[in-house]
């Protein structure tokens, strides 16, 4: 007995798009999620919408929290970012560390919040086990203005200097979260007015220059005080801030109180931030040649 061939219009065929390209099979679990994360985006806009953002009371609760002193020492970050040369007194070229900073991702949250109809986030796009890395994607919408920004960045599943690999759910997500944080500040303040953001950050720094009442040269005192009973020298914090401590200024107290915390919570510890010094020059052998003692800026 012969086998009938079905019609072509009953046989399934994939799914393409306008270009001809063959498009994935797609579960109904993940067609509902994809129509409930359209519907919340639609109510979002519509809500945005028929509450616009007074722009009177926003300003003023920018005012009021910047000037909470809790606000304000996290409202700044000061991290290293390699050497820079730079010349002496004595005209002579020395390296120093460089320092970078700015405004914190804490700061950054606070404005959104006070600016008000601002949907921002981070999500994980994609995790490649075999290579070690996540696609993330940053990004921050206005969504009374309709102004938007968005990074998407590869982070590699790997810690420290010495380029450890990540294998646990836990670290990757603790990693993933502290690579994003910083391109989640960078797109907030993209779709903040930039008058706003400078505002704030003004009023931040005169919180900081404050102190709370407490004058400055006694909260350095306290900072001497406080790192030294973890083992911290006066030296090491200067190394730390690039400068005499007397000459620390009120943010560079307020950064080490969150190093201080951070400490104290075991969060990182006290030789990650505070490395014992290392010898500047190497021993040369008495029986060197010119050149070798050349490179170590000895003369022959």
């Amino acid at each position: 007995m012969n086998e009938m061939t079905p019609p072509d219009w009953l046989e399934e065929k994939p799914r393409q798009n306008a270009f001809g390209e063959t498009l994935q099979h797609v579960g109904q679990g993940t067609h509902v999620e994809q129509a409930r994360a359209i519907a919340e985006v639609r109510a979002a806009v519509m809500i945005a919408m028929e509450s616009p953002r007074d722009m009177g009371r926003a300003i003023a609760q920018m005012r009021e929290v910047c000037r909470i002193p809790k606000l304000a020492e996290r409202a700044f970050y000061s991290v290293k970012r390699g050497k820079m040369k730079v010349q002496d007194g004595n005209g002579r070229e020395k390296w120093v560390d460089n320092f970078a900073s700015g405004e914190s991702i804490h700061l950054a949250r606070e404005l959104a919040r006070c600016w008000g109809n601002i949907n921002y986030g981070v999500k994980e796009l994609s995790q490649d086990e075999t290579r070690g890395q996540s696609e993330m994607l940053a990004f921050a919408w206005d969504m009374e203005t309709n102004a938007r920004s968005e990074i998407t960045f590869i982070v590699p599943h790997v810690k420290g200097s010495a380029r450890q690999r990540l294998t646990g759910t836990q670290e990757i997500y603790e990693n993933n979260a502290s690579f994003s944080g910083r391109r989640l500040r960078e797109v907030i303040f993209n779709v903040l007015p930039v008058w706003f953001r400078e505002e704030a950050a003004e009023i931040c720094h005169k919180t900081l220059e404050s102190g709370g009442g407490v004058p400055l040269e006694k909260r350095r005192a306290d900072c001497i005080e406080g790192f030294g009973s973890l083992g911290v020298s006066r030296e090491q914090l200067e190394a730390y801030v690039g400068k005499d401590f007397a000459q620390a200024t009120a943010e560079d107290i307020a950064q080490l109180g969150v190093t201080y915390r951070s400490i104290k919570r075991n969060e990182v510890s006290k030789d990650e931030i505070f490395p014992v010094a290392q010898k500047d020059q190497q021993s040369i052998s008495k029986d060197a040649d010119a050149f070798e003692r050349a490179a170590h800026g000895e003369q022959a």
